[in-house]
């Protein structure tokens, strides 16, 4: 059976860890804590003998294959991106909600709908801990979700600490406090990497995956570097100051929105000085294993491009939609609206897992000393 040690060799030395932090939540949660967050947001033995070597680690990895089939079939996925039930764009109802979202406001507008009916008990989200900083959180009120809402330049990982090295705190590590409330009906709002760990301990039926009502998924280009460095050539290629900065978002490119209603464009392609080691090797765009997925790309400004994956996802959204929490976007003002934004997701899709495959073949292994994060 393979372990934590496997991990490190067959993940951690390529470059390949996503710091999504399955496995050390689930070490803590079920096991005895052998395993850490070092302080570069990386997971490493805390106490190595407690490690009982149950190898639950290494299978609920996003990178291992382990349980790859048993997951797709029991998701039903389907290539190319995964099951696609419906293809929709849509926007929160309540302007309030639209003002505060990055996009649409379409996820913000899901939960609370979600909470205010009584079919989840709280959701497992980010929310801002300061300038362009953000850090994962169990929201368990209407105020904590509007709270939560909107997005910055760390996609979804919040960051302990800015500096030169990234640091990422993910939001898995919220199953902790969400296991001491003992609440058992949460919503997961996720990357692809963090959604497939989730994924990966339903399959096995690990506790407490089995409270994560919804998977939530968020389309993804990758995760940046975002160290005092990484900000200066930033600015510089985009020709802007941080403090004239209103909101960032990620489309097609990275928009920087201004205070005077100004937009910088920079194709993501110029921002690879920033992106995290191990996204060149993430296929999945779309978070292929989501009930639902979200994200800008496919729809115009001020609205969310949205793929129902199961069943599940696709109630939740109708009964949103019929309460008048979400509204589509107009049939009368682009008929094929719907085709057209699927049609993008399936493009950058197809990109981000070519460009994976190929950065997958210039893998070199790196060495690393293994040492408890205690010691």
């Amino acid at each position: 059976m393979k372990t934590f040690f496997d991990l490190i060799q067959e993940v951690q030395k390529p470059g390949l860890c996503h710091r999504c932090g399955g496995c050390v939540t689930f070490c803590s949660a079920v096991n005895y804590g052998a395993l850490v967050i070092d302080a570069e947001g990386k997971p490493c033995y805390g106490e190595i003998e407690k490690c009982i070597e149950c190898g639950l680690c290494h299978a609920i990895c996003p990178e291992i294959d382990e349980l790859e089939k048993e997951t797709r079939e029991r998701l039903g996925w389907a290539p190319p991106i995964g099951r696609v039930i419906e293809t929709t764009v849509a926007r929160a109802a309540d302007p309030a909600v639209r003002r505060s979202a990055t996009d649409g406001g379409v996820v913000t507008a899901l939960l609370l709908h979600l909470l205010e009916r009584g079919r989840i008990d709280g959701a497992i989200v980010t929310k801002h801990a300061g300038a362009y900083r953000r850090q994962p959180f169990l929201a368990t009120s209407t105020e904590d979700i509007k709270d939560a809402a909107g997005f910055f330049f760390d996609t979804s990982h919040g960051m302990k600490d800015f500096g030169d090295r990234y640091m990422t705190h993910s939001q898995i590590e919220e199953f902790d406090p969400m296991i001491k409330k003992g609440l058992r009906r949460v919503a997961f709002v996720g990357t692809s990497c963090q959604i497939k760990s989730v994924r990966r301990m339903q399959t096995l039926g690990i506790v407490p995956s089995d409270a994560v009502q919804f998977c939530l998924g968020l389309f993804c280009s990758g995760n940046f570097t975002f160290g005092d460095e990484q900000r200066r050539q930033l600015a510089e290629v985009g020709r802007f100051v941080w403090e004239d900065v209103r909101k960032i978002n990620i489309k097609e490119n990275l928009l920087v929105h201004l205070k005077n209603d100004e937009i910088r464009t920079l194709p993501l392609d110029s921002l690879e000085f920033m992106r995290r080691h191990a996204c060149r090797y993430c296929p999945d765009y779309s978070s292929e294993f989501a009930d639902i997925s979200f994200g800008g790309i496919g729809a115009e400004e001020g609205w969310t491009t949205v793929i129902t994956r199961s069943p599940l996802g696709r109630a939740a959204l109708a009964d949103a939609a019929g309460a008048g929490k979400l509204e589509e976007y107009s049939i009368k003002a682009n008929p094929n609206f719907a085709s057209q934004a699927l049609a993008r997701v399936r493009s950058w899709a197809a990109k981000k897992r070519k460009h994976a495959q190929t950065s997958r073949k210039t893998l070199t292994a790196k060495d690393i000393y293994i040492k408890s994060g205690a010691a």
